[in-house]
């Protein structure tokens, strides 16, 4: 079976951080700030406590040929900040639709960093999308903040499993059109 090429991650400049792919050396920042209970809740697939070696495979899988995922790093070192102050990603889902998750260090939350790297993201639009799909968690009124100030849409409630809680949790499914 022939596999499409998966096109290389472009770098994405925001005002004070830079996305880029993730790189090896990133994984002791990632690590320290998944392993956050509150963070890993916060998402559908950081499992806590984080089992050893988990990060390194998350990376490994963002590096690979053939990936469904691109993951970008939220990089603030060439303006004095963090290496890694959180972590934003496109999941294709089908031709023209990806679906946007992210995440930001606890000690950055509420910095405008979700925000200002969302918007960074769907202005760039690596995948040439139509639409842009997020989930998120009926007790995180946080990310759809983030979600509603950068454009998207309501779009209905669902559940989905969280492996940091080991249960299914209410969310709110989002969407902006960018066609």
């Amino acid at each position: 079976m022939l596999q499409e090429a998966i096109p290389t991650q472009p770098v994405i400049t925001a005002e004070r951080f830079m996305l880029r792919p993730l790189r090896r050396s990133d994984a002791g920042l990632i690590a320290m700030f998944t392993a956050d209970k509150r963070l890993a809740a916060g998402t559908r697939t950081i499992p806590h406590p984080l089992p050893p070696g988990a990060t390194e495979a998350y990376i490994a899988r963002a590096m690979a040929d053939g990936r469904a995922e691109d993951v970008w790093a939220m990089d603030g070192s060439e303006q004095g900040l963090d290496e890694v102050l959180g972590l934003i990603s496109l999941t294709r889902i089908e031709p023209g639709q990806s679906e946007v998750g992210f995440w930001v260090a606890p000690g950055m939350w509420n910095a405008g960093f979700a925000s200002e790297a969302l918007a960074a993201l769907v202005h760039a639009n690596p995948h040439k999308s139509s639409a842009l799909l997020a989930v998120v968690f009926q007790d995180n009124p946080g990310s759809a903040r983030v979600l509603s100030h950068c454009g998207f849409e309501y779009l209905g409630d669902a559940e989905a499993w969280s492996v940091a809680r080991g249960a299914r949790v209410p969310t709110w499914t989002y969407i902006k059109k960018l066609v």
